[in-house]
């Protein structure tokens, strides 16, 4: 007997079972199939990748097979009904009556002894009644065949199957089993074998990829929200950009082993993008306010890290704290919390680390200066207020021209109408 113990899936309503399940499957026969399965689980065995490894294809039931002499039968007039009513009357166990006795019912089983069940040999000694009535035994019109079989055989997308299971060892992952057993079959299986995947397996395979179009999606998103906000494109990136090292730090306790790419840690990567992002948006804030006060971005962004470390700070414990029932939770459903905690707790702590010096540090280089721009935009207000007052003076020194040229005329009219009289 073997015993094992693993945790269950992470996803409620998932399939079962060990972590790796690995399905393969052919149209050729199951003892061709049994033999690829073989290899396939010494070669796992042997990897030193897997502490336990099952399958469920197993040469273990055995079968006895029954020819049946129709020419001897049809001669002794026996029947192919007689014959199977015969042996499912001494080897079926199935009760034909009742009858009472002492006040109680008993069954009437009509069964011969077990000792004479499991001996193969006393199969064709069992007497077969014939046409004329009389008993002959059953090897003269039969033999019987030995063989072992597959204790089930299993169909998957209706072709011959078998699933190997595998627990990796601690410190393994769920990828490096799948890539292990990929590479395997790309290179060793036999023509007209394929595979697929079930249980976690599957859902790593179907849906690890997805996980990188869900961040970049929720980065983009994040991304011109923040634009919108600060109207310019280089804030958010400079409040973004010690978003990779959040996510190494929250992919570390995955590559150890401690937990596995699922739906929980997709979410709790997701959630780190927002998390992260409020420091940079604390401090950067902070700068670009004492930037437009007057300030340098070097003394702006070196206040607003000092301003600002005690909330980083507090907000990075309460996450981390908060964390912790969900690391040390028990029960139903106590991996799929696990996940989760561990993702978070070690993206922000890591995260929170490398944004106290990764995000000044970028500011210095990246953001706006406010007190050029704040120059240049004084400049072009004199500028335009300069020529505001010039094209004033002009039209002023028109109007007088033109009142003096109308006095001179007035005076002239009044002249001539004076020598006229």
């Amino acid at each position: 007997a073997q015993a094992f113990s693993f945790s269950p899936p992470a996803l409620p309503g998932s399939t079962g079972g060990p972590p790796v399940q690995l399905v393969i499957t052919t149209t050729r026969d199951f003892e061709q199939l049994s033999n690829v399965l073989a290899d396939v689980e010494k070669a796992a065995n042997e990897s030193g990748l897997f502490i336990f490894t099952n399958s469920d294809l197993r040469f273990e039931t055995p079968q006895i097979e029954i020819a049946i002499n129709h020419d001897k039968a049809n001669s002794l007039g026996i029947t192919m009904a007689d014959i199977g009513n015969s042996l499912s009357t001494l080897l079926g166990g199935n009760y034909v009556n009742l009858f009472d006795l002492y006040g109680r019912s008993y069954r009437v089983i009509p069964q011969v002894p077990r000792e004479y069940r499991v001996d193969p040999d006393w199969l064709m000694r069992y007497q077969i009644r014939t046409r004329s009535g009389d008993l002959v035994p059953l090897s003269n019109v039969a033999t019987i065949t030995q063989s072992v079989q597959p204790n089930a055989l299993t169909n998957f997308q209706q072709l011959n199957s078998a699933t190997l299971s595998a627990v990796p060892f601690p410190g393994r992952t769920v990828g490096e089993a799948v890539a292990f057993f990929k590479d395997y079959a790309a290179t060793k299986f036999p023509e007209g074998f394929s595979y697929d995947w079930q249980g976690e397996s599957r859902q790593y395979v179907q849906e690890g990829n997805s996980l990188v179009y869900t961040f970049i999606f929720a980065l983009v998103v994040i991304y011109l929200v923040l634009a919108a906000q600060y109207e310019s494109f280089r804030d958010p990136l400079i409040i973004l950009i010690a978003l990779p090292t959040s996510i190494f730090g929250a992919l570390l306790p995955l590559n150890l082993g401690l937990a596995s790419v699922n739906i929980y840690t997709q979410i709790g990567l997701v959630t780190l993008i927002g998390l992260i992002a409020k420091h940079g948006i604390l401090m950067v804030d902070f700068a670009n306010k004492r930037q437009e006060e007057g300030a340098s971005r070097v003394e702006a962004i070196e206040e607003a890290a000092a301003t600002r470390l005690r909330p980083i700070l507090m907000t990075t414990a309460a996450t981390v704290v908060a964390m912790v029932p969900l690391l040390i939770a028990g029960g139903a459903g106590a991996a799929a919390r696990f996940n989760i905690g561990i993702v978070i707790a070690a993206g922000m702590t890591i995260g929170t680390l490398f944004t106290l010096f990764v995000t000044p540090a970028m500011y210095t280089y990246l953001a706006r200066d406010h007190q050029k721009a704040r120059a240049k935009l004084e400049a072009e207000m004199a500028k335009a207020g300069a020529q505001t007052s010039d094209k004033s003076g002009k039209s002023s020194a028109t109007e007088l021209d033109s009142d003096g040229v109308r006095d001179a005329k007035g005076a002239t009219a009044q002249g001539l109408q004076t020598a006229a009289e």
